[in-house]
């Protein structure tokens, strides 16, 4: 993934947010470039992201996980899991960005804790240097979901570590006052804009869109870190249009 989106290749994938290795599996042998196991609105329950990420180990898809919130000890555990690729959300500045970063490195470059040799990362102990060649491993995406994140963009896409910045649209409408209007064209302007800033800036864009359309739309700005869709979302609309017959 790091080196995909490094290179500025298309990277489709798929929303996670049921739990259970069966939809994980499922989904990967799909075909999407990487599946999201989402602990901030799914289950943050590391034992069962441990059985989703085995689950995708077998596949050629692979695994992001979004941790609930950008703490430093939600994300150590996610790295001890083994994931290498992140998405932190709800950042508002380069400040907490570079937090971020620090928290995904090991000293002296960070504060993650020496703990892989006994984890899931380091195959408890049969990954001989895991910790040497670690941080660069790693593939940091972090989410702009709010008005002060659009702001500082600029300031965040130059933080050093940082491979790419993901738009929520849903909650960036919401803090701009279209909660209930997330078709409003000053959001996507706002969203349009957005990625316009992260590409020249040197990182992958990223955002998670529905239909053939708003893909198309959002590869021509310059997204290589799509979405396009959901797990739950899929499978509701699904039994519903089975049930109405």
């Amino acid at each position: 993934m790091k080196a995909a989106l490094a290179e500025g290749r298309l990277q489709r994938g798929l929303w996670l947010n049921l739990p259970g290795a069966v939809t994980a599996e499922m989904a990967g042998q799909a075909g999407f470039d990487w599946c999201l196991i989402d602990g901030e609105h799914g289950p943050w329950d590391p034992a069962g992201i441990r059985d989703q990420l085995i689950a995708l180990e077998g596949t050629d898809t692979e695994a992001v996980v979004r941790v609930p919130v950008a703490e430093d000890w939600i994300i150590k555990q996610a790295l001890d899991l083994g994931v290498k690729t992140l998405l932190v959300p709800m950042v508002n500045s380069a400040e907490e960005v570079a937090a971020v970063v620090r928290a995904c490195r090991y000293p002296p470059e960070g504060v993650r804790g020496m703990g892989a040799m006994v984890a899931r990362a380091g195959r408890f102990g049969g990954i001989e240097g895991y910790a040497a060649h670690a941080n660069d491993d790693i593939c940091i995406l972090v989410q702009a979901e709010s008005r002060a994140a659009m702001e500082a963009l600029k300031a965040i896409t130059a933080v050093d570590g940082v491979d790419g910045v993901f738009i929520g649209p849903a909650d960036l409408g919401a803090d701009m006052g279209y909660r209930d209007d997330l078709s409003n064209p000053e959001l996507w302007d706002t969203v349009a804009d957005g990625i316009k800033t992260i590409c020249n800036g040197g990182r992958a864009a990223g955002i998670i869109v529905a239909g053939a359309e708003a893909e198309a739309r959002m590869i021509e700005l310059g997204v290589t870190f799509l979405g396009c869709g959901s797990d739950a979302s899929l499978l509701q609309s699904a039994l519903s249009e089975l049930a109405e017959g």
